[in-house]
């Protein structure tokens, strides 16, 4: 760790112990060329980069009240992902391309930030059940939240914001998928049956090779290969086509 991201890290612990305006103010202070240089590269024609600038600024200040240095992720990472969110949601706001009730629209938005936070509470993608849990939602209104985000034809909008490109203080961030992402995916293994769920995290989780999983589960490494090979297949379809299993 450089002393550049030390000194970051120590104010984001102080600011988390008490929240003083000054120690908020000289993070903000020190994020700010990061969430404009994504505002920016944010891939949008309908939104002046001025606005875009001020929306990701309010996303940055979420970000600092909002992260917990005890977890021991980056801030950038955190970050990077509440401001686009942030940016995110002020374009759907404006743009949505067909009449939608503003219940769902608030579903969508409380789905998208639940899963912000779970994903850096839990460091992983969060299941349907558990962003329901914390939104305060049933899985369907979820699953409806998320459809109707891919209605909108935005999926695209981190896909020109490369590595690299970004002033960001501290460490690198090595990229998050959209949070949209994050759920579909989470979506689609919720529709897999357990023991298919139960075989993908022994072999990408927890590293198990097929023969250890077979001795693992009772079954012979054959099934397991075939399971595997089926189950990815399905993942793969339902991805490409954006479409439930």
């Amino acid at each position: 760790m450089d002393r550049r991201t030390a000194e970051l890290l120590a104010l984001h612990r102080a600011y988390a112990a008490d929240p003083e305006p000054s120690r908020r103010d000289q993070l903000v202070a020190a994020y700010d060329d990061f969430a404009c240089a994504l505002a920016r590269d944010f891939p949008t024609r309908r939104e002046s980069v001025e606005d875009l600038i001020q929306v990701a600024r309010v996303g940055l200040l979420q970000a600092i009240k909002r992260f917990d240095p005890g977890l021991e992720r980056p801030f950038v990472a955190f970050a990077r992902a509440t401001i686009v969110g942030e940016l995110k949601r002020h374009v759907r706001d404006r743009t949505w391309s067909m009449r939608v009730p503003r219940s769902l629209q608030e579903h969508y938005l409380s789905t998208v930030r639940t899963v912000d936070e779970l994903t850096q509470e839990l460091g992983r993608s969060p299941r349907v059940s558990e962003v329901a849990a914390r939104a305060g939602l049933s899985e369907d209104h979820v699953i409806e939240a998320m459809e109707l985000g891919s209605s909108q034809h935005l999926a695209s909008l981190d896909a020109t914001l490369p590595n690299g490109r970004m002033p960001e203080p501290g460490t690198d961030d090595a990229g998050l998928d959209a949070a949209e992402g994050r759920v579909f995916l989470a979506h689609l293994l919720s529709r897999l049956s357990e023991q298919e769920q139960r075989v993908l995290e022994l072999r990408f989780l927890d590293g198990l090779s097929q023969t250890e999983i077979s001795i693992r589960l009772g079954v012979s490494q054959m099934y397991v290969s075939r399971l595997l090979s089926r189950t990815l297949g399905r993942l793969q379809v339902c991805a490409r086509s954006n479409q439930r299993l």
